[in-house]
This record gives C-alpha cells, structure tokens and sequence, in this order.
C-alpha cells in the first residue's frame, strides 16, 4: 500500500494555505539569494527548524544561496522520541500545501546496506516537525525532486559515525548523487548573551567540519543543540565527499524576531563546501 505522509505543523510552523506559503518562501529565499552568489561545490548544509516566523529568514539565507539538486537526504533530531533511534521513510511521499514529494527507496537501500542500524519507521516521523519544515523551502527552491527523511533520537557517537558514513556512500551510489541536509535549531531557553556565546563554540567545530570536537562540545558546555546528532553525522559525510569546512551564512536568535531576550533559541544557517570560502557572518 503506498504511503503518505501527511503534513504535522501546517498552519502552525508555516503557512497552512499554498498562496501564503508561496508568497513567505519566495521572500525569505530572495532575501537570502542577495547576501551573495550562488555556492558552487556544496555538498551539504545545516538549517534551523524553528516557526518560520522566528528562523525562516535564516534558511532561507541558506536555501537562497544553493543550487537546486534532485536529490535529498534530510536528517533532524525525533524530538519526541517515538520509533526507532535511527528511523528513515524509503517508499510513497510526503505532502505539503506545495504538493507531494516522492520518496528515494533505492538510496533508503543504500543507506542500510552501509549501515545496518537505519530502520524503517514511518511512525517516527509521523509527528516530527524537524524535517517537515525543511521541505517547502526545497520545494520553492529546488522543484522537482526525490527525498530520503531520517530522524534520529540517538547520542551515541559511534552509532552517528556509522550513519555518516553511510549518507556519504548513498549520496555516490545513486545517480544523480543527492545534497544532505541536517536540520538543527542551536542552544535553547538560556539568556541572548548565554546563548550567542555558547552557540559560537559549537558553530566553530562545524566550520571546522570537527563531528568529534562538536560532539564534545556539546555535552562539556551544556549546549541544547537538539539537533547535534544530525550535525554530526552530516560533517562525517561530508568529509568522506571531499568538504573543507562550513561557512556561516547567517545567525540570529528568537530575540531577532522579536521573542523574549532571557530565553532564547538560536538558529544557524551553514553551507559545507568543497571549496576554500572564508567564514564572512559574525554573531
């Protein structure tokens, strides 16, 4: 029976109606196509997943900056823990207010032969929110193409380290090779100034593309980066296809938009490349 995902946080994360999703996504990724050309030899990515409202001008900084692909695979954090630690979607579609998106079995294949912990678990994601929020922005951005979704609710590293490796083998096996993304808000609920400082430690082991120094980092200074375990197995794969570093092409907090200055949460938007770019975006 072919299955399909519905959308969870429609007209709450984003918009619910096509029209004003249309309208919103164009204007965050225009803004984030004027910051700078376009990258020309990325390989992966880290976006936020917060409300729109709060952190889609920070994906879009991103989104607007990449060339669209036919191919993705997205990986996030299972906030709510349901399924499988390692859960991935192989066959049918997810749908948005933009339209359905087909899913990639023959990579979902790949992926497991490599790492043999990726299960499959659509009640894993039936309610996470950390991917959805991803995929209008590669709908606008990308048009047509095929989607491998995992959630993660593990933290063991060795088990992030094998999942790497295994993204950056599916990315290669299957024609055309696929751009991965890892969907990560930052620090969470801690004072503006606390949580600037704290995601700048983490944010520099991504630049650096150091999946072991961010994993430290993480638990030695206490950073309620939810989506650390997708980061990390996204720089393992990354380096496996050739990247160099990230470069941060934007941050905020949930202050930037507005929120409360004693409880934030931080969002990053970086691009890992092959090539030599600088870091050019300050906190």
């Amino acid at each position: 029976m072919r299955s399909l995902r519905r959308p969870a946080v429609a007209g709450h994360f984003y918009p619910g109606t096509k029209e004003t999703l249309e309208r919103d996504l164009d204007g965050y990724l225009s803004a984030g196509a004027a910051l700078g050309p376009r990258y020309a030899d990325a390989v992966a990515c880290l976006v936020p997943h917060a409300g729109y409202m709060y952190s889609g001008h920070v994906a879009g900084a991103v989104y607007g900056r990449l060339a669209p692909q036919s191919s993705y695979i997205v990986v996030g954090p299972n906030h709510r823990g349901y399924g499988k630690p390692l859960a991935l979607m192989s066959a049918g579609s997810w749908l948005t207010p933009l339209g359905e998106v087909p899913l990639d079995p023959a990579r979902a294949r790949a992926a497991q032969e490599s790492c043999p912990l990726l299960t499959e678990d659509s009640e894993a994601h039936v309610s996470e929110h950390s991917l959805e929020v991803q995929i209008p922005f590669l709908q606008r951005s990308a048009g047509d193409f095929t989607l491998l979704p995992i959630v993660l609710s593990t933290a063991e590293f060795d088990n992030l380290e094998a999942l790497g490796h295994a993204l950056a083998i599916a990315v290669r096996r299957c024609s055309p090779p696929a751009f991965i993304v890892a969907s990560s808000d930052m620090n969470h609920y801690e004072p503006d100034g606390i949580t600037r400082v704290k995601d700048r430690k983490a944010i520099d082991r991504i630049l650096d593309l150091d999946a072991d120094g961010l994993y430290e980092t993480v638990f030695r200074e206490r950073i309620s980066m939810c989506g650390f375990a997708a980061a990390v197995a996204m720089m393992v794969a990354a380096r496996d296809l050739g990247a160099t570093r990230g470069e941060l092409v934007k941050y905020a907090t949930s202050a930037d938009a507005g929120g409360p200055r004693d409880a934030v949460v931080g969002y990053a938007g970086i691009v890992v490349t092959r090539g030599k770019d600088q870091p050019s975006s300050v906190l």
